[in-house]
């Protein structure tokens, strides 16, 4: 058991090894670039994650507890349930609710409009993500060119082609160009599935307006507004 546990070990440790040992063929310079579009783009990640999964709620039910409230004629509760509960959904509501005394076209207006606002906040900070993911494979086609160059310097001082002479130039084209695409994917993954959450929350945001819509004419019907 211990001798697995070693071996392992010693994997992981390899492998750690060969990370750095390619970071630093690579090229630090341009390496250090790759790593800091990496670094920079999953923070922009992290963030919108975290924001996209506290937005979310349970729309049916706010929307249940809000029709109660408006069937029992009370509209303050209604406000302070979605005034009280987070997320662009309880804010559309709250925004709808506020308008209630209007004219049904006047509420529905309110409503687009805040929605797109909600919208726009979804949104803020993937600008930068998409910036990230052309700028890191962009950076290891930059590295590429610059192996290559090195290739040509060290033929030109020599003055004779051979394996050894153009490898160290060709080693920092590949290995620049790989992480280059690698960061590229990783944070494209991330940026696919925040675009399916921000698809979520604006898909529950117009459900929640076009029943609210119905939730106030049936309010407005009921006491002849």
């Amino acid at each position: 058991m211990d001798e697995l546990v070693n071996e392992v070990d010693g994997e992981g440790g390899g492998i750690h090894k060969q990370l750095k040992t390619k970071f630093v063929d690579g090229n630090v310079a341009f390496m250090s670039l790759v790593a800091l579009a990496l670094v920079l783009g999953l923070a922009f990640c992290i963030e919108r994650i975290i924001y996209l999964t506290l937005s979310e709620i349970k729309t049916h039910k706010l929307l249940g507890d809000i029709d109660q409230r408006l069937k029992s004629d009370d509209v303050e509760g209604a406000k302070t349930l979605c005034r009280n509960t987070r997320g662009p959904v309880a804010s559309v509501c709250y925004q709808g609710l506020l308008h209630i005394k209007q004219p049904i076209d006047a509420v529905e207006r309110s409503i687009t409009n805040f929605g797109g606002l909600q919208t726009a906040n979804l949104e803020k900070g993937c600008s930068w993500i998409k910036l990230f993911i052309a700028m890191a494979p962009s950076l290891g086609f930059l590295g590429t060119v610059i192996g290559m160059v090195m290739a040509f310097d060290n033929i030109q001082q020599v003055g004779d082609i051979g394996p050894t002479i153009v490898a160290q130039g060709m080693k920092v084209a590949l290995i620049t160009t790989i992480f280059g695409i690698v960061v590229a994917l990783v944070l494209q993954l991330f940026y696919s599935y925040i675009l399916s959450k921000i698809e979520r929350l604006t898909a529950q945001m117009e459900e929640a307006a076009i029943t609210l819509l119905d939730m106030i004419t049936e309010y407005k019907q009921a006491h002849h507004e």
